[in-house]
Order: C-alpha cells, then sequence, then structure tokens
C-alpha cells in the first residue's frame, strides 16, 4: 500500500479529512484544516488541542496530543498518550461508536489516573476524570473536557 510521506520518507497524512477525522477523496473541498504533525511545545499543544475540542474537532486534538506524546519524555508519556485517547474516545463518541468510545475513553482514563495528585504542565486531569465519570456515557450531549 503506497502511503503518503513528506521529503524525508516520514508518513504523512495528504488526504482530507472531515471534522470528524473520516478520511475524504484527495482534492475534495469539503475537508477540514489539516494540524501539525509535528509537536509543539507542552503549553502550545494544550491550547491548540483544546482550541479544536472546542470547535468539534476530537480527533484533530488527539493528533495534536499524539505528536506530544510520541515527543514526550518517558515520565510524560502516559499522559499524552491518556489524553490523545481521551479525545479518541470523544471522537467515537462523536462518530456514533459507543463500543469504541468507551474502550478508549476506558484506556485513556486508565493512564491520566496516576497523574490526578500532581498533574505536568497544568493539565486539569482531576477534572478530567470528573468529566468522564459526569458524561462517558454520552459525551455528544455536553460541552468538551476542558484540559488546564
Amino acid at each position: 500500500m503506497n502511503r503518503d510521506r513528506d521529503d524525508r520518507g516520514r508518513p504523512r497524512q495528504a488526504r482530507p479529512r472531515d471534522a470528524l477525522g473520516r478520511p475524504l477523496p484527495y482534492g475534495d473541498p469539503r475537508g477540514v484544516p489539516p494540524v501539525s504533525e509535528e509537536p509543539l511545545p507542552p503549553p502550545q499543544t494544550l491550547a491548540e488541542a483544546q482550541r479544536l475540542l472546542d470547535s468539534g474537532r476530537a480527533f484533530s486534538a488527539h493528533e495534536v496530543l499524539e505528536a506530544a506524546w510520541k515527543a514526550a519524555p518517558e515520565p510524560e508519556r502516559e499522559l499524552w498518550q491518556g489524553l490523545a485517547q481521551f479525545c479518541v474516545g470523544i471522537t467515537h463518541a462523536q462518530r456514533g461508536n459507543r463500543a469504541g468510545s468507551a474502550r478508549l475513553f476506558a484506556r485513556g482514563v486508565a493512564r491520566l489516573r496516576p497523574y490526578a495528585e500532581s498533574p505536568p504542565h497544568g493539565v486539569d486531569v482531576p477534572g478530567l476524570l470528573a468529566w468522564y465519570d459526569a458524561h462517558a456515557a454520552d459525551p455528544t450531549g455536553t460541552a468538551p473536557p476542558t484540559l488546564t
């Protein structure tokens, strides 16, 4: 299978996607602007992920957080992966996939819990866990969680 790649041969997504992250045909004008696949510093990562969540683009927020996860130092990797999975849980819910949503939320929450007492970078882990407890059954019927 041929994959989209950048000049250095790394896989990159060139195919447009809709707001829920579903691939569209190449050249489809309905695609949303892509997000950078390069990691940002933690404050910018969190701000960009929040902006995307607030605009209904949980999949794109996941991509921003995934870049941070892959570049994070070992003590923070689980935090960033948990945040990314939390956003994928929302994405699955937005797409109507309740089973997938529950699975990804469970994985994300399990990764976030160890950071609840002393979260780095001002991440509101207790707030995210409370949001999950209140809204995991139907995360599409409420405002998105606040990351910081």
